[in-house]
This record gives C-alpha cells, sequence and structure tokens, in this order.
C-alpha cells in the first residue's frame, strides 16, 4: 500500500490546527472521507440527482440503476447469499433498533432471555433493555475479564435453552477487543438462539463472509467504512427478513394502498420507508469501490502495524494505564494518564493538532468494568502513519511535564 498515496485521497489530512499539521487518531468514531467520496456526492447533486424506485425519466432511471448496483456491491463486500438481504438504514443504530423492533418482538416472550455482553456499545444494548422489559423478559450480561476479553467458555456458561437472541459487538469500540463470533455463533444456534453482530468497527478491518460466518443479522455504518454518514447497512438472513413485520410505512415500501387494507413490498424495500438516503448511498458505493482498490487486506494489515507500534510506545511511558489486552484487537487503544483527566488531556492534544476521543465512548458498562468513568482513544485508519504516532508520544510527554510530582500535589 502507497502510504502517501493513499494519505493524498483525503484532503483534510492537509490542513492544519494552530499551525500544526493536523493527526486524525479518532477514525473508530468516524472516518475520514476520501475525495472520490465527496465528488460522488457533489456531483450526484450537481448533474445526476433523482428520485429512484418513481419514475421513468432518464435521470430518475440512471438514479435508480445506481442505487441499486450499490446494493450489489454490498452484497459482494460482505459475501452475502442474496441481494435481498441487503437493507440499507441511517446506521448500525437503526439497524439494531429494527431488528429489535420487528424480529425481536417476534420471537422474544416473557421470561425469555435476551444476552449481549459487557462490552457492547449503548445502541447494542438499550434496544434489548426496551424490550426486555416490554415483553418482562430477562437481558442476560455476559462480563468481561480484567484484560476485557470474553472467553467462549464464559459466553457458553451464560446460554440457556431461554436464550432467544445473543446480540454482541464483532469488535468492541470501546477497547478493541476482537470477539470469537465465529464460535459464539455456532454455540449460541446450538442452543436455538438467534444472533445479532454488531460490525461498527470490524467491517473496516476485517473481511466478511455472511455465507460463513452464519449470523442471523450483521449491522454496520458507512460513515466507518470512508462513506457519508447518515447511512448504515443491516444484512439479514431472507428467510428472516421475508417473516418480519414492517418497521416503518410509507412510500416506496408498499406495494397497494386502498383504505380498506394495504399491502407491502418484499425485502429489501419493505424496510425502506420514504424517500432513501439516495445521495449517501451513491457515496458508499465509491467507498466501497476505493476499498476495493486499496484491498481491506492491505488496509488490515497497515492499522495493525500502527497499532503494535503505538502500543509499545505507550507501554513505555510509566504514567500511562492501557485499558483493554486482548491479543486479538482492532486498531484502537484505550488509555488513561495518571493524574490528568481525559477531557484534558484531549483539549491539549487537540491544541497541538491530534485529535483523540474522551469521554465514557457510548459504552459506560465497559468503562465501569475497568473502574472508570471516561477513557481517551486513539484509533487508526488506512490514512495514519508511524510519523504521526511519534509526534503523537512526544506530546503526551510534553503533557506529562506539566503534571504536578506527587510532592507538589
Amino acid at each position: 500500500m502507497d502510504k502517501e498515496r493513499v494519505r493524498s485521497f483525503f484532503p483534510v489530512l492537509s490542513t492544519k490546527v494552530e499551525g500544526s499539521p493536523f493527526i486524525y487518531f479518532d477514525t473508530a468514531a468516524t472516518a475520514q472521507k476520501p475525495q472520490c467520496v465527496i465528488d460522488a456526492i457533489s456531483n450526484f447533486y450537481a448533474t445526476e440527482y433523482a428520485t429512484v424506485h418513481r419514475a421513468i425519466y432518464p435521470h430518475a432511471e440512471k438514479a435508480s440503476s445506481m442505487y441499486e448496483n450499490v446494493r450489489d456491491e454490498t452484497q459482494r463486500f460482505i459475501g452475502a447469499e442474496h441481494r435481498e438481504e441487503i437493507i440499507f438504514t441511517k446506521g448500525t443504530t437503526e439497524s439494531l433498533n429494527l431488528v429489535a423492533a420487528t424480529f425481536g418482538e417476534q420471537q422474544v416472550k416473557e421470561g425469555d432471555e435476551v444476552l449481549i455482553t459487557q462490552l457492547e456499545h449503548h445502541s447494542n444494548i438499550v434496544p434489548w433493555q426496551e424490550l426486555c422489559k416490554k415483553k418482562n423478559a430477562k437481558l442476560v450480561i455476559v462480563p468481561v475479564n480484567s484484560d476485557g476479553v470474553i472467553s467462549v467458555e464464559t459466553f457458553a456458561s451464560k446460554l440457556s435453552i431461554r436464550t432467544k437472541i445473543v446480540s454482541i459487538c464483532h469488535v468492541a469500540n470501546s477497547i478493541g477487543t476482537i470477539n470469537p463470533i465465529k464460535a459464539m455463533i455456532e454455540l449460541a444456534h446450538s442452543k436455538g438462539a438467534y444472533v445479532v453482530i454488531d460490525g461498527a468497527q470490524a467491517a473496516s478491518h476485517i473481511p466478511l463472509d455472511m455465507k460463513s460466518l452464519n449470523a442471523d443479522f450483521y449491522c454496520f455504518s458507512a460513515h466507518k467504512l470512508y462513506g457519508p454518514t447518515g447511512l448504515g447497512v443491516l444484512y439479514g438472513k431472507k428467510d428472516h427478513l421475508d417473516s418480519m413485520p414492517i418497521y416503518q410505512s410509507g412510500g416506496d415500501m408498499v406495494d397497494k394502498v386502498t383504505f380498506a387494507k394495504t399491502t407491502f413490498q418484499k425485502s429489501p424495500l419493505k424496510f425502506e420507508a420514504g424517500t432513501p438516503l439516495i445521495a449517501q448511498v451513491m457515496g458508499f458505493g465509491a467507498a466501497l469501490k476505493f476499498i476495493e482498490e486499496i484491498e481491506l487486506k492491505n488496509i488490515a494489515t497497515h492499522e495493525n502495524a500502527l497499532y503494535t507500534y503505538a502500543l509499545k510506545k505507550m507501554k513505555a511511558i510509566e504514567a500511562i494505564e492501557i485499558h483493554g489486552k486482548a491479543e486479538d484487537s482492532g486498531p484502537i487503544i484505550a488509555f488513561t494518564i495518571e493524574g490528568m483527566h481525559p477531557l484534558d488531556v484531549g483539549t491539549l492534544l487537540g491544541l497541538k493538532g491530534i485529535a483523540i476521543r474522551t469521554g465514557h465512548l457510548c459504552a459506560q458498562p465497559t468503562l465501569a468494568s475497568f473502574g472508570k468513568e471516561s477513557f481517551c482513544r486513539i484509533s487508526f485508519g488506512m490514512y495514519n502513519t508511524f510519523d504521526e504516532i511519534d509526534v503523537f508520544i512526544k506530546s503526551l510527554e510534553e503533557i506529562l511535564q506539566i503534571l504536578p510530582t506527587r510532592s507538589q500535589i
């Protein structure tokens, strides 16, 4: 992978903050956009714009064709068996809510159990909490160990004949742990449970094959895949989607409407009510082609090398505590600095042009397992460099110099 060439595709990386080069270490929150994605959206609005699935004039027919081509590209990208298994949503959060409100509503009854882990993002906790509250079901939590890892044995011990749905993250957004989801899916299915995977942090880093993985549902967001915000993907097995009730109602998802009765389209349009996110889909198509050109395996190799290099450098600084020590990790490092609030660390780094994430990372139960309410987090994308990590480490050392010594406290 030609790193300088890759960086040249991202215009934001040429900007400066207070005279310092902009260093972006927050890709786990959202990835920066290459020029081809920006151009795809701009060009669509400027020269190709029309609604989809509704008209036969040339612009509308072309827009519809382009829109559906991106569905096909997404199918290939994740190795789904059928194009009808690809639903466009507003993001991972809506995808998870859609499954909970439809499939979950069908499957979960009073006394049943929904199993999640202590590593989940809030969007993979709250929908299931609400469903269990409504159904008088039990939300079962699989705990993490001190390294931020969930063992297959611990996971298996929490499954029961009452487990109806298992919803787990592929990669933890807070500390980077990669779960052994293949084994977890097999165990859950052996108990008769259905499996939902939050793949928001995985899709940009790990090659996916839905046929091999065999999850019932898999969710991810375009904006973490170098695409636009406001767009997500829900993969669902065709049989499940066909049997699920509608999530929202309105235009495009209907077949025939009378005051006496309404019939609905089949999946995927059944779950895409209203005028869809057309421009976002066009941008996402450009992002998928961009990733395909660079190759996901090259991106992952580069990000893993950055992660290993940064982790070694950070461990050498005594005041830094690393949270999460999984051997199998995404390019995410969560840490705290003794004597400093993460917000202060983030503010001081920001003044040096270095963007990191601070706070509860939308994963308060995960942080609580480490006895913390707030973390600092750095995360890498295809555009980051070892030189940027060196600048980051030097900046951390400079920040540490302003801390009072214990004798001064």
